[in-house]
């Protein structure tokens, strides 16, 4: 098992099915090795952005089982958990340990909306199951759960839980975390459109959506970010900005994975009841697209 060094660029990768809505694990292998061969740091899978609630706990294990395969141990593949019921997130955990992912982020609670206490006792009981490093994913804005800087004080004696993915939309919670905790935890930036101003504020991460289709770019931004070359860096990220806020919809799988289609690393196969996009949610998108390859930057396009 690898350990996980929670640090750099970590897709959310999307995951591929066929047009009668199986799964295309040699379209998600395929995906994943385009996106470490430029230089992204560790993979997630099964996430929101990897369709989680339309896969069965059995499907789950199998995409982690092609992640885990297509990296071949060049980065660290997490698992999410994404169950509706702690009892499902431990029969998800006992399988994915036995695959030997390196470890896990987690969902305190889908569907349910748990309070702090609720979703607290959830995060600890994944840890202790897991005995693997954890990343928490906080996003309060999809799934109506918060966990706040006071409830991450709480948890600061949980060894396992090292990481968060602050999906809150508000940016200042990054600056709060650092003042209460400190260094305890390594804090990942999970909106798309936030990326810079996470990065300026410490963050150690992103957690991509579109880096998934861009992800040398991506990587760029934040190698830029960490050697506080600032002007390049802003550079790239307002040719990615308008690309970045499609990650922030209720349709940022169809979104996405028309940009994977467009770009040529992915197609938009997905599983009911999301259906593609048409009309003008779809010329929107095509013509951001047409812009960006226009125009993106020359010395760190991402080669497929």
């Amino acid at each position: 098992m690898q350990t996980v060094p929670w640090r750099g660029v970590y897709p959310a990768v999307t995951t591929k099915f066929h047009a009668d809505e199986s799964l295309d694990f040699e379209g998600t292998a395929r995906h994943i090795d385009f996106q470490i061969r430029n230089g992204i740091h560790g993979v997630v899978c099964c996430g929101s952005l990897g369709e989680a609630s339309t896969l069965a706990l059995d499907e789950k294990l199998a995409v982690a089982r092609c992640a885990l395969d297509a990296s071949g141990g060049r980065v660290p593949v997490l698992a999410t958990v994404s169950e509706t019921s702690t009892r499902e997130a431990l029969r998800f955990i006992e399988g994915a340990n036995a695959l030997g992912v390196a470890g896990y982020m987690v969902m305190p609670s889908v569907i349910y909306v748990a309070d702090a206490r609720e979703a607290m006792a959830n995060v600890r009981a994944f840890a202790k199951a897991a005995q693997r490093p954890l990343m928490v994913y906080n996003n309060p804005v999809a799934y109506r759960v918060d966990l706040k800087p006071e409830h991450f004080a709480e948890l600061a004696d949980c060894e396992h839980v090292a990481a968060i993915k602050e999906s809150s939309g508000d940016v200042t919670r990054i600056t709060d975390l650092r003042n209460l905790l400190g260094d305890r935890y390594r804090l990942f930036m999970g909106v798309d459109d936030l990326a810079f101003e996470g990065l300026a504020l410490g963050c150690d991460g992103l957690l991509a959506g579109v880096g998934c289709a861009f992800p040398r770019e991506t990587v760029a931004l934040f190698d830029l970010m960490q050697a506080g070359r600032w002007d390049e860096a802003r550079t790239i990220y307002r040719w990615m900005t308008p690309l970045l806020h499609l990650d922030v919809s209720t349709k940022l799988v169809q979104n996405l994975k028309l940009i994977d289609a467009l770009v040529g690393v992915g197609s938009e196969h997905m599983r009911r009841p999301r259906l593609p996009l048409i009309g003008a949610e779809r010329e929107r998108v095509e013509a951001l697209v047409k812009t960006a390859l226009a125009t993106r930057p020359e010395h760190c396009r991402s080669v497929a």
